[in-house]
């Protein structure tokens, strides 16, 4: 159960059913909501002129016991080495608008999302 892909002429991702040659997808789903808000993270605090020497994101999923297994909850700690504790607000307020307005990965993990499947 070993898959890969990426867009047109890109770098590939190897997508592993059991952990072993890649990311399991529900692990995939995780690092892509982490990406998508450290470079929204990012991006604010340099726009506040918020100095960023490093960002480390950890995150944790909590998924149901039965199918189909989606995440009922999702912890996230981001660790910034950089701003000094008078731009703690500046931090909040990225985060802030992170997780309410710029994430595109955050937003469509709405279940009321239409999903079309098909073959081709």
């Amino acid at each position: 159960m070993v898959f890969s892909g990426g867009a047109d002429g890109g770098p590939q991702v190897t997508v592993d059913g059991a952990s072993a040659e890649g990311p399991a997808p529900m692990q995939l789903l995780l690092l892509s909501l982490a990406g998508c808000m450290a470079v929204d993270i990012r991006m604010i605090l340099e726009k506040s002129r918020v100095s960023v020497d490093d960002l480390e994101i950890d995150v944790v999923g909590e998924r149901a016991e039965e199918a189909p297994r989606r995440y009922l909850r999702i912890d996230m700690i981001c660790r910034l080495e950089g701003p000094g504790e008078g731009d703690a607000a500046k931090v909040q307020r990225a985060l802030d608008l992170s997780r309410e307005k710029y994430c595109s990965v955050l937003h469509s993990l709405d279940p009321a999302i239409a999903l079309d499947v098909r073959a081709a």
